[in-house]
């Protein structure tokens, strides 16, 4: 079971926060924990980290999903989604991916400008946008999860100039306005004394050097338009309208700026035979009054192949067997439903003369007369604890 702090505790919120209440909390969390506020504190510096974790989930819709209804099990080894959920977030990886929760470098303003950006205050060209795309998966696929190979269409990196968007490698240069650190730092004297601010220069929008020649493929992104194969790994127990996210498989990002993940949302195909309720599957099976009365065997379509059953003599219309085990395996757990094969004695829409005799001759013996007991179960009884 993991031992980690419940995100919603971590920031002091509710489920039903909004957007902007999970923002205002991380940042308040952020400041009264950042490192230059606490130096030296590894407490501090670890509870830092913890809110970092916890904004990552919770400002991104889909992720959110995913740990309300998981838990941080949705994010446990082998699952998809989740960046760098699981502690392996450091200090450059904060503070590059939560610095817009701040405003234009303001870690950097506030705390002197030591820690505004990773990799010594350069940033990457533009982050890539998400991607969306619609799956559907029968129900054998759902059962026993599956690995599916898609062509997507989107932006990919230049491989002429490999996502620089330079022509070649003497037309990058460092830029002269900040000297290739990406920010330009402005000291103001006040009544208080010198105040150092650090802003991202305007020049190379922080990345540290400018292009004299474009690339001629990609015009300068860094990125075309085109096409790639990716293999998508499917758990069983999916459900429709279920999100499934892959970081970094989505838009590659401008000049070699991070790629934008590719949301992946399930959609379920109706089967011929069998409907789902949740981790159950049920079937309506028919059987003729004669089998009713006198039991027979039947066999029954399952999500895995078919089974047989036994229907004992004298079953009534109603009567719900169960197969144990026999439907979706919970995801991100070890629970498995059953299959629920609800019976019902198929009565005649056309009888023949000869048959409307015998039926006459047979309403008058008192064993064809309705009788239930008291310990006869109500059909709403029945399902009720069939599900129960």
């Amino acid at each position: 079971m993991s031992n980690k702090r419940d995100f919603y505790e971590i920031l002091g919120v509710s489920k039903s926060a909004s957007a902007d209440e999970i923002k205002k909390a991380y940042r308040k969390v952020a400041m009264q924990y950042h490192p230059d506020r606490n130096p030296g504190d590894t407490a501090a510096e670890e509870k830092f980290k913890e809110a970092a974790e916890a904004y990552e989930i919770l400002s991104d819709a889909d992720k959110k999903a995913k740990y309300d209804r998981y838990g941080h099990a949705a994010f446990g080894p082998g699952t998809s989604g989740g960046g760098h959920y699981g502690g392996g977030m450091n200090m450059d990886d904060i503070f590059s991916q939560f610095g817009d929760v701040f405003g234009e470098d303001m870690f950097g303003s506030f705390f002197g400008g030591g820690r505004g950006r990773s990799n010594g205050g350069r940033a990457r060209g533009q982050r890539g946008s998400n991607l969306r795309i619609k799956m559907k998966l029968t129900f054998e696929e759902i059962a026993k999860g599956t690995t599916k190979n898609v062509k997507v269409k989107k932006h990919i990196s230049c491989t002429t100039c490999s996502g620089s968007g330079a022509k070649d490698k003497s037309s990058v240069q460092t830029c002269n306005t900040c000297g290739g650190s990406g920010q330009v730092r402005k000291v103001t004297n006040t009544f208080l004394g010198q105040m150092q601010t650090v802003t991202t220069c305007p020049t190379c929008n922080g990345e540290g050097s400018t292009i004299t020649a474009k690339c001629g493929v990609c015009k300068g992104e860094g990125r075309v338009y085109g096409e790639e194969t990716i293999s998508i790994d499917i758990p069983a127990g999916v459900q429709e309208g279920m999100q499934l996210s892959m970081s970094g498989k989505g838009n590659a990002g401008e000049r070699g700026g991070a790629a934008g993940d590719l949301i992946i949302q399930i959609e379920e195909e109706a089967h011929a035979e069998l409907q789902r309720d949740g981790l159950n599957v049920a079937y309506d099976l028919h059987i003729s009054f004669p089998d009713a009365a006198f039991g027979t065997q039947v066999e029954v379509p399952t999500i895995d192949g078919r089974a047989k059953i036994k229907i004992p003599a004298g079953t009534q219309s109603g009567k719900i067997f169960r197969l144990k085990g026999k439907g979706f395996p919970e995801v991100q757990g070890y629970g498995k439903g059953d299959q629920l094969i609800y019976v019902n004695v198929w009565t005649p829409q056309q009888i023949s003369d000869e048959e409307k005799a015998m039926l006459d001759k047979l309403s008058k013996s008192e064993n064809f007369k309705p009788q239930p007991g008291k310990s006869e179960k109500s059909f709403f009884e029945r399902v009720r604890e069939a599900f129960n």
